[in-house]
């Protein structure tokens, strides 16, 4: 995790992650490690406040990944200024940004795994 990153209050979205230095495209903010939840451990989280800092996890997206680091913490926007990757192999999820971002920003990502992806999420706060 880069020493930038620093969680702050976000206007209507409670936490978020913002950054306390201009940042360049491409720069990688964090690598963590995910713990994975099999199909029946989602579903018994699907109704606890957890449920909302889960990824889908698999290539059949039956499981889910609680990440670990900021990444369950960086909120939505259809216009998003990272994106995630997952490795499912090595249970690792990363984030980097796709635009320049200065200093003071908070950092989004689309929760649609695309930074434009305009598809209503299931809260759609925008």
């Amino acid at each position: 995790m880069i020493s930038s990153l620093t969680i702050a209050s976000s206007p209507k979205r409670g936490r978020g992650v913002f950054t306390t230095k201009n940042l360049k495209e491409g720069t990688i903010l964090e690598t963590s490690p995910v713990i994975v939840l099999s199909e029946e451990e989602r579903k018994a989280i699907e109704g606890t406040l957890l449920y909302h800092y889960i990824f889908e996890w698999g290539k059949d997206k039956k499981k889910a990944a609680v990440a670990l680091g900021y990444v369950s913490l960086y909120n939505h926007s259809y216009d998003a200024n990272c994106e995630y990757e997952m490795d499912y192999g090595k249970k690792l999820m990363t984030i980097k940004t796709v635009r320049d971002i200065k200093k003071g920003e908070e950092l989004y990502i689309n929760y649609n795994a695309v930074p434009d992806d305009k598809t209503l999420v299931w809260f759609h706060t925008e």
